[in-house]
């Protein structure tokens, strides 16, 4: 029988005791909700090209290009020592967990070593992880200053992302406190990018509408005419792993595959990938545009007002990468005034605190059809539109990722209580901030 714990048993969690547990070790917690953490990155100039030349667009560049080293962080905690054993914290944990993330991580630390929340952190949830020396966290946990004061106060020492993106984790505030993180850099980039080519072939053959109209008793076809992806020009921003596993598929495709990115990579090269010296220069000569890129200062609203103005008339704009890379309000417009012809998005700008929850039966106190207070009228606008395909957050869902990611996050958290990372000059082999 699972135990739930209370709000007020929550917030006195600095005092460990034993807590029951599911099956499988889940723990669920009832805290406040979370409200979305808005970016606070500079938007790129707009009377000027992007200038991304101290950066990778890569999604899955090496850290070096983009974490900060800071000079003035003091004496770290360092480590696991022999003497200690490695206690975890995981939160945002979800069903689809158990069968190839729990197994693994328990086998590896011992199931009494392991905490499972299904609630995300937060400076309110934080406390839960008393007793524990390390944390587990994903892609939308909020781990701000003020959560990591809370959670270096309570011991813990080392944080394990088990999701390649990093961008709600205050860097400087883990260097200032001692606390290490590492990241899942590459678990499997063949999902995100056959998730980014399903998108676009459900938008451009009309799949949703061809099947609900079935589904109805309707056989018609008019209104369902797609095109041929071969021969067409297909946008990649950012060629790691992922955009290179998607320009790929769409060179087998015959599609021609322009790209941008700072570091140019000789394999896209090789697979017939032209780059070309900007993004305005991409962008009007695509029919689809496919973003693979990191949220950082430098890309956060890549996709704006300007930017848009410079697309096909009737392409398409895909995104599985980092919702930020967009700006909601500028895509709605540029859909009202048919600059694009589509959208197809697996991530969203304010996506935190709603994706990888079940919101669909929370309402307010009035009777009858009403909303919650928390409903995002943005993306539920967008995602009932014809021409846009929602998803969320889902690309990386296969089981071969989540496997990957188990056996990776194992091995970052091996490094930490094995007494040091295994990695040039000690460091830890996915190293974001070290001790």
């Amino acid at each position: 029988m699972s135990a739930h714990v209370s709000h007020a048993t929550m917030l006195a969690a600095v005092t460990p005791r034993p807590i029951a547990r599911e099956p499988c070790g889940r723990i669920r917690a009832s805290v406040p909700k979370r409200a979305p953490l808005r970016s606070t990155a500079i938007r790129l100039e707009k009377a000027r090209a992007p200038n991304f030349r101290s950066r990778a667009l890569a999604e899955d560049a090496p850290e070096s290009n983009i974490v900060p080293s800071p000079s003035d962080a003091p004496e770290q905690l360092g480590p696991l020592k022999p003497t200690e054993t490695l206690k975890l914290a995981v939160f945002s944990t979800s069903s689809y967990m158990r069968h190839t993330q729990t197994p693994v991580i328990e086998e590896a630390f011992g199931a009494g070593n392991v905490r499972w929340f299904d609630v995300g952190l937060t400076p309110q949830t934080a406390p839960l992880a008393a007793g524990c020396n390390a944390t587990c966290l994903f892609v939308n946990d909020r781990a701000d200053a003020e959560t990591i004061d809370v959670l270096a106060d309570l011991g813990v020492r080392f944080i394990a992302m088990r999701c390649a993106g990093f961008d709600r984790v205050d860097l400087d505030a883990c260097a200032r406190r001692g606390v290490a993180v590492t990241r899942t850099p590459a678990y499997s980039p063949h999902a995100i990018a056959e998730h980014a080519i399903a998108m676009m072939l459900a938008l451009n053959r009309q799949l949703m509408k061809g099947h609900a109209r079935v589904t109805q008793g309707n056989y018609s076809l008019s209104g369902l005419v797609g095109f041929d992806m071969h021969g067409k020009t297909v946008g990649i921003v950012g060629t790691g792993k992922i955009g290179r596993c998607a320009a790929k598929i769409l060179l087998a495709m015959g599609c021609e595959v322009l790209a941008y990115d700072v570091f140019q990579s000789k394999e896209a090269i090789a697979m017939g990938v032209k780059y070309v010296d900007t993004v305005q220069e991409l962008l009007p000569r695509c029919q689809i545009v496919s973003l693979h890129c990191p949220l950082t200062d430098d890309t956060h609203h890549l996709m704006d007002d300007a930017t848009f103005d410079l697309m096909r008339r009737g392409s398409m704009l895909v995104n599985t990468s980092r919702g930020g890379l967009v700006d909601t309000a500028a895509l709605a417009r540029a859909l009202d005034a048919q600059k694009i012809a589509c959208v197809a998005m697996d991530v969203y700008e304010h996506e935190a605190g709603l994706f990888f929850e079940d919101k669909s039966e929370e309402t307010d106190a009035t009777p009858g059809s009403s909303l919650s207070p928390d409903w995002d009228l943005s993306l539920g606008s967008l995602a009932s539109r014809p021409n846009a395909l929602v998803t969320s957050h889902q690309a990386f869902l296969t089981a071969e990722a989540l496997g990957n990611i188990a056996s990776t996050t194992v091995e970052n958290l091996r490094e930490f209580a094995g007494g040091g990372g295994a990695g040039e000059g000690g460091a830890y082999v996915n190293e974001v901030v070290g001790h």
